[in-house]
């Protein structure tokens, strides 16, 4: 489904991704990890349309995607939230939805909406200002939703978890995993929770200064000398 070949990217004098290569299908659960300026969001704006590679490819579904728009990518398949929430001001949960919707796949489909606001647990909220009126986790939640509103195959998440409390991180990685089960979608990852990657995740992805440094099992990963060393600068900690 997604295809990295050789990502670069590169911002004046400074090399922010270097020869990153990677694929995954729909049926994978990836977390995309790694210290703090690794490159992982810089990766998903590469992979949304945010952001265009000095050099390398964007595959998708067999089709280079390198020089779409955001909207092309969305309606081709490609979702994904922001870790810091960006709720559409005076709108409600709802029309969150709507607008996300009709950007997605350029209409609405009011039962979809009533599915995916039951699915996250907002039904309740459906009616409230977005902006204004929700909790942190409720936030979280709708961010969700509206990236599951334009009928992605492939889910990039980045940093959903972050700020929540223990049992908030539970219940999000409960319902990420019902939602790779229920709507068939592959989810890509980025979490600094390595017991969240480790109980979520089928498969992990380690960036270290721009380049990946291990790709594998979770158990694996975590074991790895380098990977180790990335985080804590020492081998053996």
């Amino acid at each position: 489904m997604l295809k990295l070949d050789k990502i670069t990217i590169q911002f004046g004098g400074l090399v922010a991704l270097k020869d990153v290569s990677f694929s995954m299908g729909s049926d994978q659960v990836v977390g995309l990890v790694g210290p703090n300026g690794a490159g992982k969001t810089t990766l998903f704006n590469a992979i949304s349309g945010l952001v265009k590679p000095t050099s390398g490819s964007v595959s998708f579904d067999g089709t280079e995607i390198s020089g779409k728009p955001l909207h092309t990518r969305a309606r081709i398949g490609i979702g994904r939230t922001f870790q810091i929430p960006q709720p559409m001001h005076e709108l409600t949960v709802r029309e969150n939805l709507i607008v996300a919707q009709r950007f997605g796949n350029g209409k609405v489909d009011q039962k979809r909406i009533d599915e995916i606001l039951e699915f996250m647990d907002l039904s309740a909220q459906a009616e409230r200002d977005a902006a204004t009126n929700l909790a942190l986790q409720e936030l979280k939640r709708l961010e969700v939703a509206k990236a599951l509103a334009t009928e992605p195959k492939l889910l990039l998440l980045d940093e959903v978890l972050a700020g929540l409390e223990t049992t908030g991180k539970r219940y999000f990685t409960a319902k990420l995993e019902d939602l790779h089960k229920k709507f068939k979608i592959g989810i890509l990852i980025i979490e600094h929770d390595i017991e969240t990657v480790s109980t979520l995740c089928d498969r992990v992805v380690v960036l270290n200064f721009g380049k990946v440094i291990a790709d594998g099992a979770p158990d694996a990963v975590f074991r790895d000398p380098e990977v180790i060393k990335s985080y804590t600068g020492d081998a053996h900690a």
